[in-house]
Order: structure tokens, then sequence, then C-alpha cells
């Protein structure tokens, strides 16, 4: 474990997940190695995670743009189950002193409780009433959420992340790797590089494969993406 500070927060995530229950997945990150962040894990079942399993997109990116200085958590933003359906999750950034060390994330499943709600509207009210005074379509849902690029995806390796990833830009893209050209390429590298995919040791070569080049292709990317966003004092004119 990197900070002792983390071990205080260990018997936190079984206590959180014991107490809110097995809807409620609680998940704990230590940051120091990012490739196996996670440390604890309680209410697994909801991800399919385990413990040793590598930081979400999602915290790659608050990592990447350091959005953690501005604040001290976030609430309720969308997530995707192992299984599919919408989650509600939480994260709150562990720090000592200035220095985020830590996560504690919470991902609720509420599905359950929707179905609850739809199957009370139907014996309180006629289904002409329901339908027009509460409408909700879940799999509209849940589709939406899975296809935005913000939706936190859980994965157990290094190598579903990166494919992951890769797979969100392929489809945004409507091609198949094996349709791309060199400017298509280089523009997913510089499409994964903000969200913080390249934190991870071994992205790279994920990245590559998932592409179907080699990955001093993506390393050239790489450089090219990190010059031309340094601005115009890291270019040699």
């Amino acid at each position: 474990m990197g900070n002792p500070l983390l071990s205080h927060y260990i018997k936190l995530t079984e206590f959180l997940g014991r107490v809110l229950g097995p809807d409620y997945e609680v998940a704990l990150h230590d940051l120091t190695n990012k490739d196996h962040s996670i440390i604890a894990i309680a209410n697994n079942h909801i991800s399919g995670r385990e413990v040793g399993a590598p930081l979400t997109n999602v915290a790659l990116k608050v990592l990447k743009d350091q959005s953690y200085d501005r604040m001290e958590y976030m609430l309720h933003y969308p997530g995707v189950s192992a299984s599919g359906k919408a989650l509600r999750s939480s994260t709150f950034f562990i720090k000592d002193g200035e220095e985020l060390v830590g996560m504690l994330c919470v991902n609720f499943d509420d599905s359950r409780y929707e179905a609850v709600i739809q199957q009370v509207l139907q014996l309180c009210n006629r289904d002409s009433m329901v339908e027009t005074s509460f409408q909700f379509d879940a799999g509209q849902r849940t589709h939406a959420r899975q296809d935005a690029p913000s939706t936190e995806r859980f994965h157990n390796s290094i190598r579903e992340v990166a494919g992951d990833a890769v797979a969100w830009e392929l489809k945004r893209m409507d091609l198949t790797a094996d349709q791309l050209d060199a400017d298509e390429r280089l523009g997913i590298v510089a499409a994964l590089e903000p969200q913080g995919i390249f934190l991870l040791k071994g992205a790279v070569k994920e990245v590559a494969d998932a592409l179907g080049c080699s990955q001093a292709t993506v390393y050239r990317y790489l450089a090219q993406v990190r010059k031309e966003s340094a601005g115009p004092a890291g270019l040699d004119d």
C-alpha cells in the first residue's frame, strides 16, 4: 500500500458495503499503482471487478485534467454495471495535504427500485394515466449512458480499459480498426490522450493492438499530439 492513510479506509469500505447493502458497490483505489489500484472492494458483483483491477476511464481523466484540485468529491455521474445496467456513481477524493492519494467510490444500481416504482404505478393508476403522467424509458437511459464518453466503465485489466476506449472511438467514427488510415489513427490517439488512458503502464501496447499498428507508431502519434498541445513554445520553428 502506497500511503498509510489508506489503511483507515479499508475497513470503511467493508463497513459501507454492509450498511448500504448489495445494490451499492464500494471500491477503494490506491493511486500509487494506477495499473492495479483497487485495494478493497465490497459488493463487487455490480462491476465484476476484483482487488487489483486498474483505474476506470473516469478516474484516469480526473487525474489527467487534475479536476480533483477544484473539488473534494463527485456525485451521481453515470456508470455501467457488469451486466449493462445504468449506475449512479460517486467518488470521494482522499488527499494527504494537497496530494491526491486515493479514491473511495460508490456505485449504486437502482434498477430494482425503478422496477418497483413501475409496478406500484401500474397498481395505483390506470395504464393510460401512467403513460401520460409518468414516462420513463429504461432502455433508452441505459443506452445513452453506455454511449456517453464520460460514462464510467469498469474493467479488470489494462487491456480491457484501453480496448474499450479505442472501441468507443471506433464506434463514434463508425469504422473498424482495419479501415483506419494514418490520420484517423492519429485522431484516435489524440482523443485518448486527454482521457488519461496513457497514464497506465502498458496502455501503449494495448492501444496499438486495438488499432492494428505497432507500438512505435502509437509512441510517434503520442509525441506529435503532446508537442502540438504544448503550443508554440513546444514547436521547433
